[in-house]
């Protein structure tokens, strides 16, 4: 990030602006919704800017801009469409101490005006670093219909209630009586009475909230799926939205970390098989810690809570400790790494079944039903498996698997850096040794790539699946 985005109070400060044409008629379209003082330099204004010099929205020099003019400005604007004017009237402002914009050059401002939905007061702004203009002004044409023109009446009414809602004691108390205004009462108010029907309807809500029983601390068990945020549930997003505390395993993307409320507390316990983790106790013990302290506890798991992750102990810990609790599944591994290659876990006269396995446990390396799993057509999914690839296909082998059985490695599957392997079972090792794979890695047993130019010769196929991971 080059430009950390600050909201800067212009109330009663000085801004100037160096041009008379359209580009600075356009930049005072924005600026002239501040509280600031805005004084602007140009010999030959368009007549626009006169008419804004003559409601008193702006102070008009008919000069060009000299030494001094910026002197304690907060923002300056070059904005004359003349490179080298507009070069030198950044330098002359810099010389009085202010930041300077100067209008589509990104590398000679000090600062960018983003793209803005105003609902005021709630503003929305949206940078791209000058990178893509358009996409910045799509993203607000979407905002702009999902913000509901309301939306500032309601924010308007709420600011002149802050410090009644002071009462009710800092932190979710104060939030929850917050999100049931903005959610809830606000809106049905508005619509059933108009703005007259704000004031009152926001003292019936600070009243029932303030005699409201303290809400008990609640453990939501989240799926974070296999990487991609957009394969996120909508249902895991709203928990991340509401969470106080954030207990989140190693596997969970950062792009995911930061969907997550900026207050809440965040946990890593990550765990890695056969590595250093946190005591599984020890995550328990931290669940219901922070619950039974009131608190809206994310346990965040990769892929889906109920395939491999020790779901069960945590909930019999809640259980225990009296703590409700609620289960939001994620998509697994196996259904985004089938997806990557073009592929199905079932298919009609081929199998009419899959196992999901997972490549160790407690006691070490996993043993399963190898036979069953070694006649030609069946499919299997090996969680954690890059470490059980030699037992896996000792083991298949052994009970009569076909060395050409096709088996392929997705690692990171769904994310921009995922890979796919495609070899046979007779090469598994040491394909997957050789990989030096580093990401999480999902073993797919009987299926090949579908678009993949599957080699039987004896060469592995290594695919760089980027197009498909962004799907």
């Amino acid at each position: 990030m080059r430009h950390y985005p600050v909201f800067l109070d212009l109330k009663g400060r000085r801004v100037v602006l160096a041009g008379g044409g359209e580009t600075a008629l356009a930049k005072l379209r924005l600026l002239t919704k501040t509280e600031a003082r805005i004084e602007v330099f140009a010999a030959d204004p368009v007549p626009a800017l006169q008419a804004l010099a003559d409601e008193g929205r702006i102070h008009l020099h008919r000069r060009g801009f000299a030494a001094g003019d910026a002197a304690g400005a907060a923002l300056a604007y070059a904005a004359a469409d003349d490179e080298a004017e507009d070069r030198r009237v950044a330098a002359l402002a810099r010389a009085d101490g202010a930041l300077v914009n100067v209008v589509d050059d990104l590398n000679a401002s000090d600062f960018i005006t983003p793209a803005i939905v105003d609902r005021d007061p709630v503003v929305v702004a949206i940078g791209t670093e000058g990178a893509a203009p358009v996409l910045a002004r799509r993203i607000k044409a979407e905002l702009e219909e999902r913000l509901p023109a309301s939306l500032g009446l309601l924010a308007r009414a709420g600011r002149a209630f802050r410090r009644a809602a002071e009462a009710l004691p800092h932190g979710r108390p104060r939030r929850d009586f917050w999100s049931d205004w903005y959610d809830r009462a606000g809106p049905k108010a508005l619509e059933e009475g108009g703005t007259a029907a704000l004031a009152p309807a926001l003292e019936r809500t600070l009243d029932d909230h303030r005699h409201a029983r303290p809400r008990a601390g609640h453990v939501a068990f989240v799926g974070a799926g296999p990487g991609d945020p957009d394969l996120l549930t909508l249902k895991a997003r709203k928990a991340l939205d509401v969470a106080d505390v954030v207990i989140h395993d190693r596997l969970v993307t950062p792009a995911i970390l930061e969907l997550a409320r900026r207050e809440a507390v965040m946990i890593d316990v990550g765990k890695e098989g056969f590595g250093a983790s946190a005591a599984q106790d020890d995550i328990d013990a931290l669940i219901v810690e922070h619950a039974r302290k009131g608190a809206q506890v994310v346990r965040l798991k990769g892929g889906d809570p109920t395939i491999f992750g020790r779901l069960d102990e945590e909930i019999d810990a809640c259980d225990a400790a009296g703590i409700e609790w609620s289960v939001v599944p994620g998509i697994t591994a196996a259904s985004a790494a089938v997806a990557q290659i073009g592929q199905s876990l079932t298919r009609r006269t081929r199998n009419s079944s899959v196992r999901l396995l997972t490549g160790h446990d407690m006691k070490g390396f996993a043993e399963h039903d190898w036979k069953a799993l070694a006649p030609p057509g069946e499919v299997a999914a090996i969680y954690m498996g890059k470490r059980a690839a030699r037992l896996v296909q000792g083991r298949l082998m052994m009970h009569g698997a076909d060395p050409a059985t096709p088996v392929t490695v997705v690692e990171n599957a769904s994310r921009p850096d995922s890979r796919t392997i495609a070899t046979t079972l007779g090469r598994m090792e040491p394909t997957i040794s050789d990989a030096g794979l580093t990401g999480p890695a999902l073993v797919l047993i009987g299926l090949a790539p579908r678009h993949a130019a599957y080699a039987l010769d004896g060469q592995d196929v290594r695919i760089e699946l980027k197009e498909e991971a962004a799907l």
